[in-house]
């Protein structure tokens, strides 16, 4: 079937919205072509540094004919409401036809030439694009991300005649910008027909179309320079993205930096090369650090091996290097102290102080937290002291990235204790889901104490997310402190941290006040805590209302909770756990309906003198599991608690269909009815299986 094949060729299209485009491009081509009563077989977009393309294969030549059934006003509605709906439809009122009372309109409609929905489509796209930023230019209304030039727009071979705002559809297009085939300088047009012809016109003059394919050739060739001078590539997956959509003939160009600037920290020389430069960093093959080195990526193929490039290339980055040393210097010159000070006039949030003020609570906590992770009190205060300082350093204003790794090299140079250096570069890990998290005991410290008081104080001013919304990145730092706890098997309880915490937050007028804000931070954070709990356990293959189960008994241990979820998770997969869930179900549905009534369980249960064997059974089962099951919950054998509920499922299944519960004795229903309580009770004590669904 035919295809259709469009290009939006424009000046240069930012990289960071490449992808984005490439994705909106496609969604609202699926839109448009559904809305006309299309199926393609295929679509696919692209999207480079001059151009968006679309590429759709399998559309009919023409839309079907089709019928439509409007349903319209009730006979006898008022002539407004009539008039309207034949407007609507195009039609009088002798054509329409009356069905229960209702006028119905049937219309028939020829289908149009896929071409004119074509047009119509390309046109809705280019007006209605939802660039995150776009312009106007010249004395035009039309807005695109940068000067649209061109559009080529063939369906089965044949140009789709339309223009927007002056500029015409047609069958060209042009390649890459200086490189051309043939002698002469600038860009060459060609004509394209379908999508062979497109791509290969594209290859033939310099531009590789698939960003994909841009990707692999840029890390393909930096290997290949790599190896050929015994050196390893950096990789950075983020400045790959970002210089796949600067180039549309990348080609990697080896240079030399001067190794006089080695001795700068490693992170140093490599975010100057990627923020500014854009260039990749390597290292020497033993990996004991970087190589006096870079790759740029060129968007031109030059007949003297990229020797004149890396040499501009070289100077530049000669310039910011230098600019990265007299950073450097200068903030070995001034030291912590300083920083610490300017940290009074830099503020957190309108609602929590300044900077200096959210060390000082940092400290204090990172002082009541360091004794649960084994870390040294006075350390970790002194650690958390310094932690923001560097903030306010020259280097970190040039690159914010580096705030926390900076204050570490500037600790050891300083000939502070390496710990406290380290936890000061650490107390912001984990960063994101691919980060590590901190191990040694004062990092751990610092990094909880820096989180939980984000935490505490975003909660505490009703800050917290909503939706998709997280300016504050609190879920990431919710996160954060779940794996720090997790992967360190730590034990600290979090209700208690935040309550001890939250004063330092908050200054209230009174203890009223005091005490509402501490139950509604002491109930919503633990609440978060289990939302993003839920998300880590997922990713394990865990069920979301196993973690409601634990959650709810009012632990506030991670360590523990999980314990318990996994426990819970694999004593549900065999069919003692699934058949007494069900049980509890069945004596969880009774005792409340009978508690609706007014029912009380009050005194002990015994075993009356007529009692059927299926309540002794039950009766003895529950006395027997009775210590076992408090002594392995006692220590955290939660597997072993399992095990021991296993022990009630066949007196459980026995007495709900030997034994009649509402029976009209009032104290055989009575201690009946305790049994089953008690039941609930010993299975509560492992978690609430109400919330568990199945």
């Amino acid at each position: 079937m035919p295809q259709l094949l469009l290009e939006l060729f424009s000046e240069e299209i930012p990289a960071r919205m490449q992808a984005g485009a490439a994705r909106d491009l496609e969604r609202m081509a699926r839109e448009h072509l559904a809305a006309a009563g299309f199926l393609p077989e295929a679509l696919k977009t692209f999207a480079g540094p001059r151009r968006l393309t679309l590429v759709v294969e399998g559309l009919p030549i023409a839309q079907a004919d089709r019928k439509e059934e409007l349903k319209g006003p009730r006979v006898g509605a008022p002539p407004q409401a009539m008039e309207g709906f034949l407007r609507k439809a195009g039609l009088t009122q002798d054509q329409l036809v009356e069905r229960d009372g209702v006028w119905m309109a049937f219309i028939e409609k020829t289908g149009r030439p896929t071409p004119e929905i074509v047009a119509e489509m390309v046109e809705a796209i280019v007006r209605g694009f939802p660039w995150p930023k776009s312009m106007t230019w010249g004395s035009g209304k039309l807005r695109w991300v940068r000067p649209l030039k061109r559009i080529l727009c063939v369906f089965d071979r044949e140009v789709v005649p339309f223009a927007i705002e002056g500029i015409e559809s047609g069958d060209i297009t042009e390649g890459h910008r200086f490189m051309r085939v043939g002698p002469g300088w600038g860009g060459q047009p060609f004509k394209a027909r379908d999508f062979d012809e497109y791509q290969k016109g594209l290859l033939d003059h310099f531009v590789v179309l698939d960003v994909e394919e841009r990707k692999s050739r840029i890390l393909e060739g930096c290997k290949t320079l790599c190896f050929a001078r015994n050196l390893e590539l950096v990789e950075d997956i983020g400045l790959l993205e970002e210089v796949a959509g600067l180039a549309e003939w990348p080609t990697p160009v080896l240079g030399d930096m001067d190794p006089a600037f080695l001795d700068l920290p490693g992170e140093v020389i490599r975010t100057s090369m990627r923020t500014h430069q854009k260039y990749f960093a390597v290292r020497k093959p033993d990996g004991e650090g970087l190589a006096p080195h870079f790759i740029t990526i060129a968007n031109v193929q030059s007949a003297d091996g990229g020797k004149v490039i890396a040499e501009g290339n070289a100077k530049v980055l000669s310039s910011r290097l230098s600019d990265a040393r007299f950073f450097w210097d200068e903030d070995i010159k001034v030291g912590f102290e300083p920083w610490l000070e300017k940290l009074n006039g830099v503020t957190f949030h309108a609602k929590l102080g300044t900077m200096a003020e959210r060390v000082e609570r940092i400290v204090a906590l990172a002082r009541e937290i360091a004794p649960l992770v084994g870390a040294d009190p006075e350390k970790a205060a002194e650690a958390a002291r310094l932690a923001k300082a560097d903030l306010t350093s020259q280097m970190v204003g040039e690159f914010p990235e580096l705030q926390g790794l900076m204050g570490g090299y500037y600790a050891r140079a300083a000939g502070m204790d390496p710990q406290i250096a380290d936890a000061i570069r650490d107390h912001y890990k984990p960063q994101g889901p691919g980060d590590s998290v901190p191990t040694a005991p004062l990092s751990v410290a610092v990094a909880l104490a820096d989180k939980l008081d984000t935490l505490v104080g975003f909660f505490a001013i009703d800050e917290k997310p909503t939706g998709s919304k997280d300016p504050f990145a609190l879920r990431r730092a919710a996160l954060g402190v779940i794996r720090t706890l997790l992967e360190g098997d730590y034990r600290i309880g979090l209700v208690e941290v935040i309550r001890q915490h939250l004063p330092r937050i908050c200054r209230f007028e009174n203890e009223t006040e005091r005490l509402a804000a501490s139950v509604d931070v002491s109930i919503d954070l633990p609440a978060f805590f289990a939302d993003r709990l839920k998300v880590t356990l997922k990713d394990q293959g865990k069920r979301h209302d196993l973690v409601d189960a634990v959650f709810a008994l009012g632990d506030d241990d991670l360590v523990r909770i999980v314990a318990r979820v996994e426990a819970l998770d694999g004593f549900l997969k065999t069919d003692d756990g699934k058949n007494l869930l069900a049980g509890y179900k069945r004596a969880s549905n009774i005792l409340k309906a009978e508690e609706k009534k007014g029912w009380k369980a009050e005194g002990g249960r015994e075993i009356l003198p007529d009692a059927s064997a299926p309540e002794v059974q039950l009766h003895d089962a529950l006395r027997m599991i009775g210590k076992p099951l408090a002594s392995a919950l006692a220590a955290e054998d939660f597997t072993a608690a399992m095990q021991e509920l296993a022990g009630l499922r066949g007196p459980v299944d026995a007495f709900l269909d030997g034994v009649f519960v509402n029976s009209e004795v009032e104290a055989e229903r009575d201690n009946r009815l305790k049994t089953l309580a008690a039941v609930r009770d010993a299975m509560g004590q492992v978690a609430d299986f109400s919330l568990i669904g199945g």
